[in-house]
């Protein structure tokens, strides 16, 4: 009775299948985590059925038959759904064969109503990502049970372990620290979003990790004010940096800005000149040429993230990003490598919105409002009860990209100027990562790549635009030169057409040439062989390549002594002398290889002995 399983494929395939339109991907944690499990469980029954190809992928077309029309989402995301099942079932199936053999050996003796030991079963899950409850599926239909308790306490003693590691490395003692400033002072205000420096009191200064009342020239310190117009790295975007001082004389050049417990600010740094205390009013400026820089790349990455999902689809949602004053980079979810051609068209198409112009608008409103006003939200991310909607280019009637971000960005589009791709590649299953450059740095990496261009084609004696068929061709020669020194070397391995060349020897009636050459790869021992193999007629043939004192050996049958003479057998007789281990083929021609290629000359003797003994006991 099957009836279970075809219920739980039936209804798992369809909660994957709205969670993939809805921008879900397979992942270790999050929601992602949740589909993953969701997926698993139906391939698991699958598998139970006897299915031995990934088999969801295939069950998607009755799905969107059944529910399309009502949930048109599944339709647009066919595509996606198909491939995001099929990568995620190979995976599986993968994950599922290595576990169930773990699982077999872990229970060969036990008994009908015995129970697999919670260590055993978290060491599964752990070590080789066999989840408990496919565990326990697998032993409930042996007639096992699983200790449950013991796998809880297996994660709760790993678990232990984690959060003592993370106490002993300090962390603990900071957040205290900043629990504490916050309980006294409240968050930091932040003034950047309208100004770049402004006066502030010092409310707390940090040093080694623990609040004191002053600090002086040469400390590196932490200074909390009540207000600043530093932004604190969060959301991806990288702290400011800028210089805090004062009439007294005080001078600390701050290197970075965090955002401890998501409100205060902590300005790092290290004292230059003059003293600190509690207290003091200061005044704090940022370096704006390295807003300026951060506020286009977090800009830009709105723009990529908008272009994405117009060329993609919309189950592309951010994964992560990175915005640097030198760069950017944004994680998205997708099955798949985009093409040459969908970079090029995404990278167009945020160009096209840098050239309008547009000004870039800000909203207060509170979550929900935002969310229903059609602003993208990051899932996990936590918001306030009044959040900043960024608006930014224009796509018909509509702006071209809105989101929730608490980031600094730039007044108009424009002002990024330019933008680049520079690499697009995978991080893991279902998450691809896009690094691009603005501005500036977008057009020095440009000019650099004309450079080397240029050089390119001074190397070559062609213009730059004759530089890809001129490289084709030098390619294609340096093939064809391959083949004729490949066949040049094979020729003079094998005397070079002189008719007394590699003469075979008789052995019991048959040939046998078992020589050393020089010069020869393994592709071109084995064509050697060949040849000589027509030579022979019928015989056997042995030859050994010597390249940087090791050894190469390819070992050939002719046809008409298959089953009688095994070229496998004879290869590894050669190969043990040679230090080798194993070769193989088939046994008609075998290779291998050893470190000892001083004893090329040996081996072919043993080839020899195998032969005249083989014959002799004929």
């Amino acid at each position: 009775d099957h009836k279970a399983s075809h219920r739980v494929i039936a209804d798992h395939l369809r909660s994957s299948g709205f969670l993939v339109a809805d921008g879900v991907m397979p992942a270790n944690e999050g929601r992602g985590y949740v589909l993953r499990r969701i997926m698993r469980r139906a391939m698991r029954h699958a598998h139970l059925l006897g299915a031995k190809d990934p088999l969801m992928h295939r069950l998607v077309p009755a799905l969107i038959a059944e529910m399309g029309v009502a949930y048109p989402e599944l339709i647009r995301a066919q595509p996606l759904i198909e491939a995001t099942l099929l990568q995620e079932e190979t995976r599986f199936r993968q994950t599922l064969a290595n576990g169930l053999r773990l699982l077999d050996e872990a229970t060969g003796s036990m008994k009908a109503g015995d129970v697999l030991p919670g260590g055993t079963a978290f060491k599964l899950y752990d070590t080789f990502g066999f989840p408990y409850d496919l565990t326990e599926d697998a032993l409930r239909a042996q007639g096992f049970g699983v200790d449950r308790a013991g796998f809880d306490a297996a994660m709760a003693e790993q678990k232990a372990a984690a959060r003592a590691a993370w106490k002993g490395s300090g962390a603990k003692a900071s957040e205290d620290v900043w629990f504490d400033i916050a309980e006294e002072h409240g968050g930091t205000e932040f003034t950047g979003y309208v100004s770049s420096e402004g006066e502030g009191q010092v409310v707390a200064i940090v040093k080694d990790g623990a609040r004191v009342d002053s600090a002086n020239a040469g400390d590196a310190v932490v200074i909390l004010t009540n207000q600043t117009p530093f932004y604190g790295e969060s959301g991806g975007q990288m702290g400011d940096s800028g210089v805090i001082d004062n009439d007294g004389g005080l001078r600390i050049v701050v290197e970075d800005t965090s955002k401890p417990l998501g409100r205060l600010h902590a300005h790092q740094g290290r004292i230059e000149a003059g003293a600190v205390r509690v207290g003091d009013t200061v005044h704090l400026a940022i370096d704006k040429v390295r807003r300026a820089q951060l506020r286009a790349n977090h800009s830009a990455t709105h723009l990529l993230h908008a272009a994405l999902r117009e060329r993609l689809g919309g189950h592309v949602t951010q994964k992560g990003s990175l915005v640097a004053p030198d760069r950017l980079r944004f994680d998205f979810s997708h099955p798949s490598a985009l093409t040459p051609e969908q970079i090029a068209a995404v990278e167009a198409d945020v160009n096209a919105q840098i050239r309008s112009n547009e000004a870039v608008t800000t909203r207060l409103m509170t979550p929900e409002a935002a969310v229903e006003a059609g602003a993208l939200a990051l899932f996990g991310e936590k918001y306030g009860d009044e959040v900043r909607v960024l608006s930014m280019g224009v796509e018909g009637d509509d702006p071209y990209s809105v989101e929730l971000c608490g980031g600094t960005h730039v007044n108009a589009l424009g002002d990024i100027a330019l933008f680049k791709i520079i690499s697009e590649s995978a991080v893991s299953s279902g998450v691809r990562r896009i690094e691009a450059l603005t501005g500036e740095a977008a057009r020095n990496w440009l000019n650099a790549r004309d450079e080397r261009l240029r050089e390119a084609a001074a190397a070559l004696k062609a213009s730059p635009d004759e530089v890809p068929a001129r490289v084709a061709a030098l390619i294609e020669d340096r093939k064809r030169l391959e083949r004729e020194l490949a066949e040049a070397k094979k020729a003079a391995a094998l005397g070079g057409g002189k008719a007394d060349a590699a003469a075979p020897e008789q052995i019991g009636g048959h040939g046998f040439i078992g020589q050393i050459v020089d010069g020869l790869d393994p592709k071109g021992l084995r064509g050697a062989v060949d040849e000589l193999k027509a030579r022979v007629g019928s015989g056997v043939v042995a030859l050994i390549a010597v390249n940087e004192g090791r050894a190469s050996i390819a070992v050939g049958v002719t046809d008409d002594l298959k089953g009688r003479r095994d070229a496998v057998t004879l290869l590894r007789c050669a190969v043990a002398v040679l230090g080798g281990q194993g070769g193989g083929g088939r046994p008609d021609m075998a290779q291998g290889g050893g470190p000892d290629g001083a004893k090329a000359a040996e081996a072919i003797a043993v080839i020899r002995a195998a032969l005249e003994a083989e014959s002799v006991a004929a």
